[in-house]
């Protein structure tokens, strides 16, 4: 199964010059949902993981499933103002702006390898924060998987430079 033939590509969204790539056309047809989930927990397997975070939001549909899967706590990074207890906060710019992720204080220990998944990854600015939202605690980023890598904005590359280590199930170009 391509699971490519399963992204819907939007010209112009969310603002002009964005081509958005469409992860609701894959999660709507099961087989290729349950496809895509098999392959992240196949690619989580060589991290040494403890728990499972996610950014918001759709980073949530896949890591939730795979910690399900994988009977891992799931952490979820959110935007600002969304979590009602003590958190973690790190502003970052986006393609298209800028924005702040949040995760509560209490969900990430000292010394836990957190697994980061998203949906897909584009300049690397979120996926930066959300490791800076696990380092704040003390805790260590044992990699990334995405469902998409938008190959030519650089993201995957920006992690890598990091020393991260990063797996991705698909690529794209990102215009």
């Amino acid at each position: 199964m391509d699971l490519k033939d399963y992204i819907r590509s939007i010209n112009d969204y969310p603002k002009k010059g964005i081509l958005f790539r469409d992860i609701t056309t894959l999660i709507k047809n099961e087989i290729a949902f349950e496809a895509t989930i098999n392959q992240i927990v196949e690619r989580s397997k060589q991290f040494k993981v403890d728990k499972i975070a996610a950014i918001e939001s759709r980073g949530f549909v896949f890591a939730s499933a795979v910690s399900y899967v994988l009977r891992k706590p799931f952490i979820m990074l959110r935007k600002k103002n969304k979590l009602p207890a003590a958190v973690h906060s790190v502003d970052f710019e986006l393609e298209y702006g800028t924005a702040t992720i949040e995760v509560h204080k209490d969900s990430v220990s000292e010394n836990d390898s957190v697994l980061i998944i998203d949906d897909l990854i584009a300049t690397g600015g979120t996926a930066e924060a959300a490791a800076k939202l696990i380092e704040m605690s003390k805790a260590n980023v044992t990699g990334f998987v995405f469902v998409i890598n938008l190959f030519d904005l650089g993201g995957c590359k920006r992690l890598k430079d990091k020393g991260y280590k990063v797996e991705n199930l698909m690529d794209f170009p990102g215009h």
